[in-house]
């Protein structure tokens, strides 16, 4: 069962990395697209953003499937869909089927992220979530960190036309090895209850949406996750032309250094996880091993954020763009934990799915945003400023607010006591 678990977990972490590979193809080629569309960099906004258009509607309608449909399949019809939905890509398109084709493939990987913490989380206990949650979550990493070095020298070759094909062609491999190593989860609600230990047999079942949702701590890891995504967003779409168009740097420099805040954030994931898991289990308040670890993480990205648009110094300021596009993107394992320590299995999918649409909607705003200052402003290089000081604010800020609001421990004897008991 343990081998089983991991194997799970490790093909969850390729999907991951792939699925966020895919999302970055267009910032790497941002130049080169803008070129071959004639599109401004308001449109270009525009597509980024549209990826985000149908990702809540997707996380919330998987979200709905969690408790009806076989999560072996709804991970593998994901993966058929985000292909076909590159297909059209291979090549030459108009603005319209550009368009189109990102916001299908948004539909499509809107619930990836809380499908695969789902699975792994149905996989182990709660007080062993972390490492395994980290390392999904460090997926997200990976791929764009082998994406960069490896896509870019595909389209400086050959075309962005020719990455997405590569894409395919990965996501083909993947889709065959999952239908022949994966599983179904084991049923849940195995462990038993202790004194201060949480439980899957501690946690209500069938509790009312309305009352998980409106969970303190519910709502405190929806706002985080949002203000996190921020950054996430913007490091897909606009930092491989912030590092061209505002810094100076060439597409294959570019490329490299973009890799930096990939790498950081992959370790920093299954670090925060490790993290959590050791100071959970020595008996440390979720509050802190949840709570403030994953808030913190968010709020030291908005302040790095803030740092990097003031700073003159290259090498300095390659510093704070890791810790910006880095620490927010450790802090999702951890938090998303959080919300199956108050949720029953049976509810948490749909629960994710939830937080998933909400904090999709950042997706939306960000890029558009960061097109509409760049194209506001005198130049490339203050618009980039302008937008990414005002993003590192608002990261700052809903980081703080939602430390205010993480409490699981708190949090479930309220649901506890609201419906009224357990299994």
């Amino acid at each position: 069962m343990r081998r089983r678990a991991w194997v799970i977990t490790f093909l969850l972490f390729a999907f991951m990395l792939l699925n966020f590979a895919d999302k970055a193809v267009l910032g790497f080629a941002g130049a080169e697209f803008k070129r071959e569309l004639g599109i401004s960099a308001q449109q270009f906004g525009i597509l980024q953003s549209s990826f985000f258009w149908l990702f809540a509607v997707g996380a919330l309608a998987l979200g709905a499937l969690t408790a009806r449909v076989k999560v072996r399949w709804l991970a593998g019809g994901l993966m058929l869909l985000w292909i076909a939905a590159m297909a059209p890509l291979l090549g030459p398109v108009g603005f319209g089927t550009v368009l189109v084709c990102r916001i299908v493939l948004g539909f499509a990987e809107g619930p990836a992220y809380a499908l695969c913490t789902h699975i792994v989380h149905s996989w182990f206990p709660p007080e062993k979530r972390g490492v395994p949650g980290g390392l999904v979550t460090a997926g997200a990493s990976v791929g764009p960190l082998i994406a960069a070095p490896l896509l870019t020298s595909v389209i400086a070759r050959w075309s962005w036309h020719a990455a997405f094909g590569v894409l395919i062609g990965a996501g083909t491999v993947w889709l065959i090895a999952w239908l022949v190593l994966s599983e179904d989860p084991p049923e849940s609600g195995t462990t038993t209850v202790t004194a201060g230990v949480f439980s899957e047999d501690a946690l209500p079942v069938q509790a009312p949406l309305r009352v998980l949702l409106t969970t303190r701590t519910v709502m405190g890891i929806a706002l985080l996750t949002a203000f996190a995504y921020l950054a996430t967003t913007l490091k897909v779409a606009w930092l491989p032309l912030y590092l061209s168009e505002g810094l100076g740097y060439g597409t294959v420099a570019g490329g490299w250094l973009i890799t930096m805040p990939y790498a950081v954030a992959a370790v920093a994931a299954i670090g925060a996880g490790l993290v959590s898991n050791r100071l959970t289990m020595r008996g440390v308040s979720r509050r802190i091993t949840r709570g403030y670890l994953a808030c913190g993480l968010v709020v030291l990205a908005g302040a790095s954020m803030d740092l990097f648009t003031v700073i003159d110094s290259r090498p300095l300021q390659m510093v704070f763009i890791t810790l910006a596009f880095s620490m927010n993107s450790a802090a999702y394992a951890v938090a998303f934990i959080a919300v199956g320590d108050v949720v029953h299995p049976e509810q948490r999918g749909g629960v994710l799915g939830c937080v998933a649409a909400f904090y999709s909607l950042a997706g939306i705003l960000a890029p558009l945003l960061l097109g509409h200052l760049v194209d506001a402003a005198p130049s490339d290089g203050i618009g980039y400023g302008r937008g990414f000081a005002t993003i590192g604010i608002l990261m700052v800020a809903g980081g703080a607010l939602a430390l205010t609001l993480v409490r699981p421990e708190s949090d479930l004897a309220r649901i506890r006591e609201r419906v009224g008991g357990t299994r």
